[in-house]
């Protein structure tokens, strides 16, 4: 057998570029297809029956402590870790560091140091761009798609009648609930997972970041503010966006994506193009 007989053939076939666009149309397709699909759809109406019963949502809007638990908290500490990165780069900014040595290793070294992230300006630059920029462009969504939430339907006792998208648009509903941006939030931190020197992590903290925006966008879907849909479409995008924020940062660092195996180094010695992506 050759020796490099078992190396991946896509490598080779399938520039790293080309896959990485490939993957991040998939995302914006899947959001697509997912808000054609199942908003609007019985599987939405089914879903939401689960959470709704004598007349009442499963949990109050504002009962406690599911609302500091599930909504006040984690907002407060997204918010505040967005300001933390930002503190950050503004430290490591205005640190001078002498030839050779990285600004955040001076950083690190200051009276701040014991709270400077190992991270240079480049990758907290790309984080503070794609944890903004989710949750804003779900933000902006929402004003555009008019859609309503469950809890003002009169599916469930409200007082609005359930139509489609653009049925929502072209009488400008007065709604702003698809699709979900408290859940956007969460999966805002897909962006961690696409850092090179976590690329070991990526899996765990694809999973993790899915959770946690999960948990968010049902704790709304049991209060009435969303449909499954709303957090479904509002996933895909997030991830989408991360994604395709990391792919402009980082598409000159692939070579550092890959995993550091006896059989990746072996084989980067031969084929110095072949690399994984982000």
């Amino acid at each position: 057998m050759h020796p490099h007989s078992h190396i991946n053939s896509s490598f080779i076939t399938h520039p790293p570029q080309r896959q990485s666009l490939s993957r991040w149309l998939l995302l914006m397709v899947s959001a697509i297809a997912s808000a054609l699909i199942f908003e609007h759809s019985w599987l939405d109406v089914t879903i939401s029956k689960l959470f709704y019963g004598h007349n009442q949502w499963l949990i109050a809007k504002d009962a406690q402590p599911f609302r500091f638990i599930f909504y006040d908290a984690p907002k407060t500490v997204l918010i505040l870790m967005a300001v933390y990165l930002v503190l950050n780069l503004l430290i490591i900014s205005v640190t001078k560091p002498p030839l050779g040595i990285s600004q955040s290793a001076i950083a690190a070294s200051s009276r701040y140091g014991r709270w400077v992230l190992p991270l240079s300006k480049h990758e907290l630059g790309y984080l503070i761009i794609a944890v903004l920029m989710v949750p804003a462009t779900i933000g902006s969504l929402k004003a555009l798609t008019h859609v309503s939430c469950p809890s003002h339907l009169l599916l469930f006792d409200g007082d609005l009648p359930y139509l489609t998208i653009w049925q929502d648009m072209l009488a400008k509903t007065p709604a702003k609930c698809f699709p979900a941006a408290h859940a956007s939030a969460g999966f805002a931190l897909y962006a961690f997972a696409y850092l090179p020197r976590y690329y070991r992590l990526k899996m765990r903290m694809l999973i993790m970041v899915t959770l946690l925006g999960w948990i968010m966008g049902l704790y709304k879907m049991m209060i009435g503010d969303h449909f499954f849909s709303h957090t479904l479409v509002s996933m895909w995008l997030s991830w989408g966006i991360c994604y395709g924020i990391a792919m402009l940062f980082f598409h000159t660092q692939r070579r550092q994506f890959q995993f550091k195996t006896p059989a990746a180094t072996h084989n980067s010695a031969h084929l110095g193009n072949c690399h994984t992506e982000p």
